[in-house]
């Protein structure tokens, strides 16, 4: 359901100059407040379809959780312990949406789980 929702909503790959402008357009990025001196972060800025950034936060959940294959982004869960689970999940789903835009409907190729580093 991610992925089918994820082309319907991008529609158009070619519209991006890079694969991490999607999640900007997904709104899976910080919100910044810049006045002077001052630089805020807050939450995610929550633009664009609600739907597809539920999938994709259910779908980091999922890799976190229930997923036993070890793979590059399941070894992220170091973040989950540095700067919580729901910052982590975020950090995964955008870090998904670029792996289905660049890798695998730009490229045409297919994801590649890796392996575990020894050590």
């Amino acid at each position: 359901m991610s992925a089918l929702t994820f082309r319907h909503t991008i529609d158009d790959p070619s519209r991006f100059r890079s694969a991490a402008s999607v999640g900007a357009y997904l709104g899976l990025t910080p919100r910044r407040n810049q006045s002077g001196e001052s630089d805020i972060n807050g939450k995610i800025s929550r633009w664009c379809d609600r739907l597809l950034r539920t999938y994709l936060f259910e779908a980091a959940t999922v890799l976190l959780y229930r997923t036993k294959k070890w793979s590059s982004l399941r070894a992220r869960d170091w973040l989950a312990k540095r700067i919580g689970m729901n910052k982590a999940k975020v950090a995964i789903a955008r870090k998904i949406t670029v792996i289905l835009h660049c890798v695998i409907w730009v490229d045409e190729t297919s994801f590649d789980w890796g392996h575990a580093k020894a050590a």
